[in-house]
């Protein structure tokens, strides 16, 4: 974000000029003793304030004397804009939508349901319009095949919502757009860009991930990535102003319970193992989804078309580690060994076809590195948006929230509100306690998926009759029960 505002340079003026100022005006002495008491608050106090109160006898004192005059704090405006956002209870949007009202924008926000704590926030914030429902319909056109449906996701080959997509807009100038599997996202993401062009939005930012195939004709397409790229594409041809942001891999993805890829599995002595197809000494981008999304998407509004728009690609990515890197620094963070595993992607878990055919594909293009790190294929397809990290990320926010801090004081919070336990027992060498293979002890049906460079995994009502509920990813522990993460 933009700079932190911070006096002046309180050097000492030359000689000649201190001369020719005039001397201030003689000071009560009542006044003397309370500007003493003051300067004495204000040193005591310098780090909790950043101005004199206006009704400070230091405001009385003359002007001329730089050293101990500051005016009172100017109020500032709130914005006068909307931002319109689809799935509010991602991890992406939710920051956003976190960062951006608490600096007085207006939100119009999608849900899908009123359902989990994030849910809840969005919508009790103020200064958000919730709009509920899917972003697709039930109805299904004849023409779509079982082909069409395997290829663009697990719930896809069903309408579009074109009335909630337009009501999103409405009195919107701004968009932060994350799409998802949820629907056709292709579809989806071409009607909402279609939307935002008829509704006259001026910054257009869409949350996109690449198709490999498209930079290399050896490297296969990751299916749930190549849909974010076609509607990447469909954005730049009809001449929205926009900028796209790729995000790294979420820190919150590693978690004890059995999700594929990003399983830190805990042992019998406490320590956990990571298993993935990564070659363990190729870096990759991180990024803490909730802390530094909204904060940088946010200052790309701030700067504007002018400086990001034309399709920009932004890569928010603040760490690049390779595996064993990470493992050491989330170990640092915990305080327990973590080993890096290289290995195939293991499915102890009901999980949608889609995502199975997204983790074969996973599988197939880090295995074009396997000997050698130097082969393994950019993570965002672009080597040279790939070096750009961290450098681009950090001109647009200054204060993110590593992969150690995360595993240090986020970590332990989220295992436990999945229904986890170690963080609470005394380590007596037994694994910590608790559930250690997220499906025993606690009833949990624990699924996920990987979209925009995430596990994200979205928890469902258990005892709702959606008949879409087979096809989504559902995780049921003690404390997170109904709540809903899309990416």
């Amino acid at each position: 974000m933009a700079a932190e505002h911070r006096p002046a340079d309180s050097a000492a003026r030359p000689a000649a000029a201190a001369a020719a100022a005039p001397a201030p005006a003689p000071v009560p002495a009542a006044i003397r003793t309370a500007a003493t008491n003051t300067n004495h608050e204000e040193r005591r106090h310098k780090h909790s304030r950043s101005s004199y109160s206006e009704l400070s006898p230091l405001s009385l004192m003359s002007r001329n004397n730089s050293l101990t005059f500051r005016p009172a704090k100017r109020a500032m405006p709130s914005p006068d804009k909307t931002i319109a956002i689809i799935n509010a209870s991602g991890r992406q949007a939710a920051s956003v939508i976190r960062v951006a009202t608490a600096v007085g924008y207006h939100v119009r926000a999608q849900l899908r349901n009123l359902e989990g704590v994030v849910a809840t926030e969005v919508a009790t914030n103020p200064n958000v319009t919730v709009l509920r429902g899917e972003l697709y319909t039930k109805e299904r056109p004849s023409e779509i095949t079982q082909v069409d449906v395997t290829r663009n996701g697990p719930i896809s080959g069903i309408g579009v919502n074109h009335g909630l997509i337009a009501e999103l807009f409405r009195g919107a100038q701004l968009a932060f757009i994350n799409t998802t599997f949820y629907g056709d996202e292709q579809q989806i993401g071409q009607a909402i860009a279609d939307a935002a062009k008829k509704a006259g939005i001026q910054h257009y930012i869409y949350s996109s991930m690449p198709d490999h195939h498209a930079y290399n004709e050896a490297w296969p397409s990751l299916p749930l990535w190549a849909s974010k790229h076609k509607v990447e594409s469909y954005v730049k041809d009809i001449g929205l102003p926009a900028t796209f942001v790729y995000t790294g891999i979420y820190n919150n993805n590693f978690t004890s319970l059995q999700y594929p890829l990003f399983c830190t599995e805990m042992q019998r002595d406490g320590s956990w193992i990571w298993q993935a197809p990564f070659h363990p000494d190729a870096k990759l981008p991180w990024l803490d989804a909730e802390h530094d999304v909204g904060p940088a998407i946010l200052q790309i509004f701030k700067d504007g078309v002018k400086k990001w728009g034309g399709g920009k690609r932004i890569a928010l990515a603040y760490e690049m580690l390779t595996p064993r890197e990470a493992c050491r620094v989330f170990s640092r963070g915990v305080g327990r060994p973590v080993r890096y595993v290289r290995g195939p992607i293991e499915i102890k878990v009901k999980i949608p076809e889609g995502y199975r055919i997204q983790l074969e594909a996973l599988e197939e293009l880090y295995a074009l590195g396997k000997d050698d790190p130097a082969k393994q294929p950019p993570y965002f397809g672009d080597i040279a948006l790939e070096e750009s990290c961290p450098k681009v990320a950090l001109e647009l926010w200054e204060g993110p929230r590593g992969l150690e801090e995360y595993a240090r004081e986020v970590f332990p919070l989220e295992e436990q509100a999945n229904g986890l336990t170690w963080m609470l027992e005394e380590d007596d060498g037994g694994g910590g306690g608790g559930n250690t293979n997220g499906n025993e002890g606690n009833g949990h049906d624990a699924n996920s998926h990987l979209n925009g460079g995430s596990l994200s995994p979205a928890r469902e009502n258990p005892d709702s009759e959606d008949e879409d509920d087979e096809d989504g990813l559902t995780m049921r522990g003690l404390k997170r029960d109904e709540e809903e993460w899309l990416a």
